[in-house]
């Protein structure tokens, strides 16, 4: 079975966060590929962040999916796991309460994403 990876980032009862792996089902829709089921969304935003992006500790502002389209960026939760992640990453973000987490640009590079909130 084919399926599409994403990492969820979310927060516990303590409000601490972790992360996830995900795997997402796809279904063979033939020539045009394999397609995983609908996801309802409200809203679709660009966002260029600068070379020097270091953003420490905190909330997601509301559940939304990110999807990287290039540079190269470290997250760490609060009990300090870290995890890189690159162009073609897809996040599931959900950590909207508690300690949150910290971003930072491993590359000096303008770095360009898609943020897609979950309705």
């Amino acid at each position: 079975m084919e399926t599409f990876k994403v990492t969820r980032l979310y927060e516990d009862e303590n409000g601490d966060s972790f992360f996830e792996d995900l795997f997402y089902p796809l279904k063979d829709n033939g020539p045009i590929g394999f397609i995983s089921e609908n996801f309802a969304v409200k809203d679709l935003f660009f966002r260029k962040v600068v070379p020097e992006y270091d953003y420490p500790f905190h909330t997601a502002p509301q559940k939304q999916f990110i999807i990287l389209l290039d540079g190269e960026i470290e997250i760490e939760t609060s009990l300090k796991e870290k995890r890189r992640f690159s162009g073609a990453d897809v996040l599931l973000v959900e950590d909207i309460t508690g300690k949150g987490h910290a971003t930072r640009n491993l590359k000096p590079v303008t770095r360009q994403s898609i943020f897609v909130t979950i309705a």
